[in-house]
């Protein structure tokens, strides 16, 4: 963030910090609706976490092939990651979860603490064919995976913003929730001209590489800065392209994307990622994604589109 707000709230949840600023006149209720909206982050990380195996998820993924009575929540979210499946040709498609503990990505690593090694698990290989999950609606829902079970990691992220945005605009009218770097706002922002946003070096720069304007729009980032590790000798990220079933994005540090809402921005980031270096331009501008990327190399592009919304550039 580079102007000054109001911070209505602050939560830990879906292994990231979560801040909500508001601008305008702010009052008790403003600071209330902020924490109900921070309760939705909780909500879906416990129904969608990987990491516990007695979650709704996780109990589904234990028998994909079964019919299964679920939460509303994550009939919702397997509903929304099917049709991002559908909408983008399959390439996104969370049926990832067996490549990741196959990388020894099983538990929650300690990233931050420093360099990670973990021993391979298992055979890597793509999903097989279509994803076609199967649903049952009704005040007590079901669903049935397929073979294959499921990680909503990143989309299950983009929902919390979309559903917290949702719970705060009932009290709220200029604010901006910030998820570890993904961003959803509505309003013109502290300063009327809409809500000022860096994009950060996923190099571990001491400064951004951009700074964008936004307003009424979401903003999300597909990155190997942190969920990087060494399996069995040999680098690895959390990124997994389901054409190959190995991690993906060859020649990219990450990618960023702008649009309306969290849920399509979340992703297209990683969609765009896993294009790789060679062929992400094309890609972004085949889909007039609002897009920036950052190479290995340091060097950087980006689409006309998010071009447009950038207000300061790194020298």
């Amino acid at each position: 963030m580079t102007t000054t707000s109001t911070v209505l709230g602050t939560a830990r949840a879906m292994a990231t910090d979560v801040t909500v600023h508001g601008a305008g006149a702010l009052g008790a209720a403003a600071e209330m609706a902020a924490r109900d909206a921070l309760l939705r982050f909780h909500d879906v990380d416990t129904t969608c976490t990987r990491f516990d195996p007695h979650s709704p998820l996780m109990r589904v993924n234990a028998h994909p092939d079964r019919w299964h009575e679920v939460p509303s929540m994550l009939f919702l979210a397997i509903k929304e990651a099917h049709r991002a499946h559908q909408k983008s040709k399959g390439r996104f498609d969370p049926r990832v979860l067996r490549t990741l503990v196959g990388l020894g990505y099983d538990r929650s690593l300690a990233f931050s603490s420093g360099a990670v090694e973990t021993a391979r698990g298992g055979t890597l290989r793509p999903p097989a064919g279509p994803w076609r999950p199967r649903f049952r609606g009704g005040p007590h829902p079901q669903l049935l995976l397929g073979r294959e079970p499921v990680d909503l990691g990143g989309i299950g992220k983009g929902l919390a913003l979309r559903w917290a945005s949702e719970q705060l605009q009932t009290q709220v009218d200029d604010f901006l929730i910030d998820a570890g770097g993904d961003i959803t706002c509505r309003g013109p922002g502290p300063e009327g001209d809409g809500w000022k946003v860096a994009v950060e070096d996923p190099r571990g720069g001491s400064g951004p590489l951009a700074v964008v304007t936004l307003r009424d729009t979401a903003c999300a980032t597909s990155s190997i800065r942190l969920r990087r590790w060494r399996c069995a000798g040999r680098s690895v990220h959390h990124l997994v392209d389901p054409r190959s079933g190995r991690p993906g994005g060859a020649g990219l540090s990450a990618v960023t994307v702008i649009a309306p809402d969290p849920v399509e921005a979340e992703v297209l980031s990683k969609s765009l990622f896993l294009e790789g270096r060679r062929r992400i331009a094309d890609e972004a501008a085949r889909v007039a994604a609002a897009a920036f990327w950052v190479h290995s190399d340091g060097t950087v592009g980006e689409t006309p589109h998010f071009g447009e919304r950038v207000i300061w550039r790194a020298a």
